[in-house]
């Protein structure tokens, strides 16, 4: 390990306690080298003896065939290593805009990531979209500037863009040597020492030396800065500072260390995975910046069915609590990933899944690393593994001790946006379409199934062309399924030009009896991005609250099931006025009461003048600049609206919003107008009302500014 051993003394390890471990992810943009950065970090540490490359299909965490054809990670893969003696769990993320939700759930299980970023293309979108996810659940974070060999790099102007992009305060340990393809090494800041990467046995070997006489000027003045983002954090630094003393190496990694912790500043480090250059120091930094499990703020966790919000502390001695975050399918049996976040979790166990109220046996505890397992009896709070047997939990869900039941908090799925048709191509396939569907929907809680009321067809609904592509030919490898498709469809929503109220009377002939249920609703249109939102009165005799429950259930089933297009309904807001009863009647039962519910809400989101709204989409483009008008005049016919235009050497970069309708197939568009030498990237922005034409094909009233 390249920690200096006066550092490991400042630290006491221990190889079992959990202040020694780091559950970290690694983050960024498709390209960025988020993979290659890993298969470096297994093979500094012993864990593999031999480097897997990304553009060989030989990345031991690009472990999937559609991964190590195309050349990117699809699925997160964790894995797990010694840096000295500390433990690391890592997660490699995807960094495709399409396989978004596995970078969701990683992050949400993290205490600290590695973001990395091109030195050459700098902040791209989905290094955007990544660093948002790791900011919502407040995830401290060490930053890779990699690619520093390569024509362009310019660390500069990355640190300025994640200043503008991102709003982050970096903070740079350390200073590259050399430019481009003259980059030999880095300056640790720190302790001011020039390290460099022996290139005789794949850069295993770091040496570190005297800093080159031309850098000294460069390092005293970037030490003197870094001393100044440190004293933010360190009343002594800020004295030692204001006195002109130079700051101890300890006292100013334990000030940054505070700053990093708070995620109110960013610690960067810079190098070249691919040449096997700057690796170990990013495992260092990992281990001195980042939190360990015990050290991550307490979550908040409630009893099922209460609001009363109850701590969960890392501790192995507590009562058990883990969150399912992600669910695999081999051959039919599921293999469950959770993080432990209290308690002790052994095989044999029977647990509570809190989240669904039914009991789950753990047969079997694994280690991952990537698909293959290393069984354990028994992991603790702070640790990430999976396990065999649990048969109905799924992606979000809570595992705790029966004795003391607690649910944590979910995590964010974003909607998909993309459909398309499939069905089976023989009676064979057709048996066994509907089974593998279902396998696919326990793994990816982005990937729905429906069938089309009208045609009997099937449709899967995804986060886009890729991510189906993916679907489809997991199909027809791992189970054999051979399908037809159609074309990618766009998935709409309906909303609701105005407010509307409707009674609703059903009534049904039971087994025992006549029932009859009423129920009076009022629908209002809400603000764009607001999601459905019902609003129930309070539990009145006869009227209990597991009736309300069926209701708001019922309702959000109806939302789902949308108004008069199919599409679901959203920005909407359900009230329930009255659920009255008449003396002396029988109280409705749950499934006449959830008919009353269903269509009172899709006659009345008839009444309200419901209208389409379409995905809109963020889109970035690089194009030589001689093409540039040629590709902003093929924008503005897919009704695209440019937002920014910025010079990258002889590039233009472009910054447009358009509809994902107008999307499919333009990377063939785009390379016919650029000479193959054009690339974008998009991510889904939002909903916005769809134009008169779209609205007309689905029998519905445009706008008048349409």
């Amino acid at each position: 390990m390249s920690i200096p051993s006066n550092v490991a003394k400042e630290i006491a390890i221990s190889p079992i306690d959990v202040s020694h471990t780091r559950n970290i992810g690694i983050i960024s943009h498709i390209d960025a080298g988020k993979t290659t950065v890993t298969e470096r970090i297994l093979f500094y540490s012993g864990e593999t003896h031999k480097m897997g490359e990304v553009h060989d299909g030989q990345a031991v965490m690009d472990w999937m065939p559609q991964e190590q054809e195309r050349g990117i990670t699809i699925t997160a893969s964790a894995t797990s290593c010694r840096w000295g003696e500390y433990r690391l769990n890592l997660i490699d993320t995807p960094g495709h805009i399409d396989f978004t939700i596995e970078v969701e759930r990683s992050v949400r299980v993290l205490d600290g990531a590695v973001a990395i970023f091109s030195a050459v293309e700098g902040v791209q979108p989905q290094s955007e979209l990544v660093w948002r996810q790791a900011d919502r659940y407040r995830v401290p974070r060490v930053c890779l500037i990699n690619k520093m060999d390569r024509m362009g790099a310019d660390y500069r102007n990355v640190l300025s863009q994640m200043e503008q992009r991102l709003g982050a305060r970096p903070v740079l340990l350390q200073l590259p040597f050399g430019a481009e393809a003259g980059f030999s090494g880095v300056i640790d800041l720190l302790t001011e020492e020039f390290l460099t990467f022996s290139e005789q046995d794949q850069g295993r070997t770091m040496v570190s030396g005297a800093v080159p006489q031309e850098a000294v000027e460069a390092v005293r003045e970037a030490r003197l800065q870094l001393t100044e983002i440190a004293a933010d954090f360190d009343d002594r630094v800020m004295a030692a500072f204001l006195e002109g003393a130079k700051v101890e190496t300890s006292l100013l990694r334990e000030a940054l260390r505070q700053g990093t912790l708070t995620c109110q500043v960013f610690p960067v480090l810079f190098g070249s995975a691919l040449r096997n250059k700057g690796v170990q120091p990013v495992l260092d930094a990992v281990c001195l910046y980042l939190p360990s499990p015990s050290e991550v703020a307490s979550l908040v966790a409630r009893k099922p069915g209460g609001s009363d919000p109850e701590p969960v502390l890392c501790d192995p001695e507590r009562p058990l609590a883990a969150l399912a975050f992600k669910v695999m399918a081999e051959e039919g049996r599921r293999l469950t990933y959770l993080r432990i976040y209290s308690g002790t979790i052994k095989a044999g166990a029977s647990l509570l899944n809190a989240t669904r109220g039914n009991s789950e046996r753990v047969r079997h505890l694994f280690h991952m690393h990537a698909h293959k397992r290393e069984e354990v009896a028994e992991a603790a709070a702070g640790d990430i593994v999976a396990v065999t047997g649990c048969q109905s939990t799924l992606t979000g869900d809570t595992l705790c001790d029966p004795a003391h039941p607690l649910v944590l908090e979910g995590m964010t799925v974003p909607e998909p946006v993309v459909s398309i048709a499939v069905e089976a191509k023989g009676v064979e396939d057709r048996a066994g379409l509907l089974t593998s569907l279902e396998y696919f929907q326990w793994e990816d809680p982005t990937f729905r199934v429906h069938e089309d009321q009208e045609t009997g067809q099937t449709i899967l609904t995804g986060m886009g062309e890729l991510h189906l592509e993916v679907v489809i030919d997991r199909l027809r490898r791992e189970y054999g399924v051979q399908v037809k498709t159609g074309r990618p469809r766009v998935v709409f929503r309906e909303a609701l030009r105005r407010e509307v109220e409707r009674r609703e009377v059903f009534q049904a002939l039971t087994e025992k009896r006549q029932e009859r249920a009423e129920i009076l609703l009022r629908l209002v249109p809400l603000s764009r991005g607001s999601g459905v939102r019902i609003v129930l009165p309070q539990p009145a005799p006869p009227i209990t609250a597991e009736l309300l429950a069926t209701v708001e259930q019922s309702l959000l089933q109806g939302c789902q099931g949308g108004g008069r297009t199919g599409y679901a309904l959203t920005d909407l807001e359900v009230r329930v006025l009255e659920l009255p009863v008449d003396p002396g009647m029988p109280v409705p039962g749950e499934q006449t009461l959830s008919a009353a519910a269903q269509r009172g809400l899709a006659l009345a989101a008839r009444e309200a003048e419901p209208y389409l709204l379409e995905p809109i989409m963020k889109l970035e483009l690089e194009t030589p600049a001689e093409y540039l008008g040629k590709v902003l005049g093929g924008l503005q016919q897919k009704r695209g609206r440019v937002e920014g235009l910025d010079r990258r050497g002889e590039l233009e970069l472009v910054k447009a919003t358009v509809p994902l309708a107008e999307m499919f197939g333009y990377m063939t568009e785009l390379r016919s107008a650029s000479k193959g030498r054009g690339s974008y990237t998009m991510e889904f922005q939002g909903f916005e009302e769809a134009p008169a034409q779209v609205q007309e094909q689905f029998g519905l009233k445009g706008s008048i500014h349409s």
